[in-house]
């Protein structure tokens, strides 16, 4: 029997930028031109100001974990368990709902530094998910 195909991004005309640059291994957030504040997910105008003029710029992947749950039992046989679902936020200062990946649900906590790392699930898409930093 094969496994379920997982459930992946359907990428818009707005978030293209996005997933190509993570497919490249870059993780890009918008950033405000009027105020600077880095806006996530992608929008058409900022959250703060309400300015329309929004650059793609390149994030450094760094941040610390918010919150987060330990997910057993998912939502589709698609994904193994145990997985750990988590809120980042990124030293630019947004914030990410994201997977935590590359070490054991228990060694998660709150305030933890974290790190990007991509992982591809499809051809054309590219999850940034997130490791512990030593």
């Amino acid at each position: 029997m094969t496994a379920p195909d997982r459930p992946v991004p359907h990428p818009s005309p707005l978030t293209q930028p996005f997933w190509a640059a993570c497919r490249d291994g870059r993780l890009l957030v918008q950033r405000c031109d009027k105020c600077g504040t880095h806006v996530f997910t992608p929008q058409e105008f900022c959250r703060e100001c309400h300015a329309d003029a929004l650059t793609w710029v390149e994030s450094a992947g760094a941040g610390h974990v918010v919150t987060f749950t330990v997910v057993w039992r998912p939502q589709t046989p698609a994904f193994g368990v145990p997985y750990v679902v988590a809120v980042v936020r990124l030293d630019e200062g947004y914030e990410m709902v994201t997977n935590i990946v590359g070490s054991s649900p228990d060694a998660v906590t709150i305030g933890a530094a974290v790190r990007v790392r991509f992982t591809p699930v499809t051809d054309a898409i590219t999850l940034p998910c997130f490791e512990l930093v030593a």
